[in-house]
């Protein structure tokens, strides 16, 4: 779903998937790219990860106010957004001039990032002069001038000779880039310099490069690793600037071990607990939890652990796919009870009456019409009270 707000005066585009109870990977994308840049990567991390994508100022369906730009305007804009969606200890995984706005968030906000992945990306990337000549180039013939220039240097050759669509389609996506938003984010990244902050960074740290990266090679990013304490390097084959394009299934690899060492293990039961308050409400599961006796504490740690812990905490499915599957199981099986919990919870799962009815009919198909028509009256009053609610 598009999702906008205003931050810092600027209407910021992002992108917020994925079940709430899975670890938070942010992503910032690089200079003369949208969030687009992260699809063919995201698949490969779905089982793990709910991610957050956006678009900084300056860039795809974000507001492109005047610049130029200072990078802390790009680091002020990453920082109020995570405030606004109430967003903390997250994973920030930052490409290029994304990877120097994710140092910068971690450096003068700790408590918000709990680990950084940096994707070709240094503390300071390039002189001052050669950005300087790059503004005055796309100010003079636009940036058409320097696109495929720029693909050498993002794409490794053997990419942009074996896959001339695709590499037709991230050219595209940079020439698409509103000028003013290109040549500001360059005068950010001219005038940038996070030797010292980055220096002080305390997350634990994966820097990232491909070997065939032209416009931060590895020995750059090696140089930033060297000033990251205790950060891990690693090089990425067959890949230029964008190993998240052209070797998705190398960089999800790194990301995956990586966070995996970091992450806090949670108990089944700690996680069961955390997606079922999602699901069914803190209200619901409040009232559940103070009439537990010590004669049903097992069975309810199981329910927890097994249900909520283990099947509906899988990212296979959605908990709206799972909410209406649920609510057609309950109509066939004539538990009323639990149909109208589970109607009720469709204010969490993100379930529309208008699917429920669906379900309700397709369950008089092949669950009989006799429960279904007692699922219909169970709804009607559910909706009915929670529209009432509503009103108040």
């Amino acid at each position: 779903m598009t999702q906008t707000l205003a931050i810092n005066g600027v209407q910021l585009h992002y992108q917020l998937d994925g079940p709430a109870h899975l670890p938070l990977l942010v992503f910032s994308n690089s200079l003369g790219t949208d969030l687009r840049v992260w699809d063919p990567l995201l698949p490969l991390l779905a089982n793990h990860f709910r991610f957050l994508r956006y678009d900084k100022r300056g860039h795809g369906l974000s507001a492109c106010p005047a610049g130029p730009y200072r990078l802390d305007d790009h680091i002020d804009d990453l920082i109020g957004l995570l405030d606004a969606l109430g967003l903390e200890q997250v994973a920030l995984c930052g490409l290029s001039v994304g990877g120097m706005i994710a140092q910068g968030v971690a450096a003068r906000r700790p408590e918000l990032v709990r680990e950084l992945i940096l994707c070709d990306t240094a503390h300071k990337i390039g002189p001052a002069q050669g950005w300087e000549d790059r503004i005055q180039a796309i100010r003079q013939q636009g940036i058409e001038a320097i696109a495929d220039a720029v693909m050498e240097r993002w794409l490794a050759p053997g990419f942009r000779q074996q896959r001339p669509q695709e590499l037709a389609l991230w050219r595209n996506m940079l020439v698409r880039t509103p000028m003013e938003g290109y040549v500001a984010t360059c005068a950010a990244i001219r005038d940038a310099d996070l030797t010292d902050s980055s220096a002080r960074l305390t997350q634990p740290t994966l820097c990232v490069v491909g070997d065939q990266d032209g416009a931060t090679p590895p020995d750059l990013v090696k140089s930033t690793a060297d000033l990251i304490p205790d950060s891990r390097f690693e090089v990425i084959t067959n890949a230029g600037h964008l190993p998240c394009v052209e070797q998705p299934d190398a960089l999800a690899g790194l990301i995956i071990g990586f966070l995996g060492e970091h992450q806090p293990d949670q108990s089944r039961v700690e996680l069961g607990m955390k997606v079922r308050r999602s699901v069914l409400g803190n209200a619901h599961v409040d009232r559940a939890e103070s009439r537990k006796t010590p004669f049903d504490e097992p069975f309810q740690t199981f329910i927890t652990e097994g249900a909520w812990g283990s099947v509906w905490s899988r990212p296979g499915l959605s908990k709206r796919d799972r909410s209406l599957l649920t609510i057609a199981l309950m109509t066939a099986l004539g538990h009323e009870e639990e149909l109208a919990m589970h109607i009720r919870a469709t204010r969490n799962t993100g379930a529309s009456k208008a699917e429920v009815l669906e379900v309700l009919l397709q369950t008089a198909v092949y669950g009989g019409v006799p429960a279904a028509n007692t699922a219909f009256s169970i709804a009607k009053d559910v909706y009915n009270e929670l529209e009432s609610q509503e009103e108040q």
